[in-house]
């Protein structure tokens, strides 16, 4: 599968922490009715055959909404359920060895902080590039920042397409026009929300305008 840019307009990383008035799968649902365009499904604590029944049923509600599903960091987990791709950090499996094993539709997103590592990410076979942190993040608050130059350099440096990640927010979003991103992505703005449907369409509209009129 190519990773379009408009795959990554809107991409929801879920966290698990913000569950309780809805359980995660209803608050992935909402996510998709307000307009997320790609979901990440993080679950760092669960053992590998939860997380797969758990991804197997997500995958099942991303397809009704014609919207891809990533796995976070477990290449055994994004294949056997059937999900679409998977997302490593830089400290995770290489790209290159995922590539090699995996089916040549399979989508791998690699986090970058650097001008070299997105470069390395592209020609390793990566699809996507998560760069950031762009702002101080609630759900990695050692995360090593990059600035908006930093991150516009980033994202010239590399012909796939590159989503930012880290602390981005309604309040902050316009900061980061005319860097060359695709899209955001965003854990707490859409799942730590209130309202997450009306979160999700709310962010949605303001990226759209972000980068329609940043370029």
């Amino acid at each position: 599968m190519n990773v379009t840019k408009e795959m990554l307009r809107l991409y929801a990383i879920t966290d698990r922490r913000w569950t309780g008035r809805q359980n995660l799968y209803e608050q992935i649902e909402d996510a998709l009715k307000g307009g997320v365009t790609m979901i990440q499904l993080r679950e760092k604590h669960l053992p590998e055959d939860a997380l797969m029944r758990e991804a197997v049923k997500v995958k099942e509600l991303c397809r009704r909404y014609q919207v891809p599903l990533i796995i976070n960091d477990n290449v055994n987990a994004a294949l056997q359920s059937g999900a679409d791709g998977v997302h490593v950090g830089i400290q995770d499996a290489p790209v290159p060895e995922i590539r090699r094993n995996v089916p040549e539709n399979f989508i791998i997103g690699a986090t970058c902080k650097t001008v070299e590592q997105a470069r390395a990410a592209q020609r390793d076979g990566a699809d996507y590039i998560g760069a950031g942190a762009v702002f101080p993040s609630p759900t990695k608050k050692n995360a090593l920042r990059i600035t908006a130059e930093q991150l516009r350099e980033i994202c010239s440096s590399v012909s796939i397409p590159a989503a930012a990640i880290g602390g981005i927010g309604l309040d902050n979003l316009c900061y980061l026009k005319g860097t060359g991103i695709s899209g955001i992505a965003v854990v707490s703005a859409v799942f730590a929300a209130e309202d997450i449907q009306g979160a999700a369409a709310g962010l949605k509209a303001a990226v759209d305008d972000c980068l329609e009129t940043g370029r």
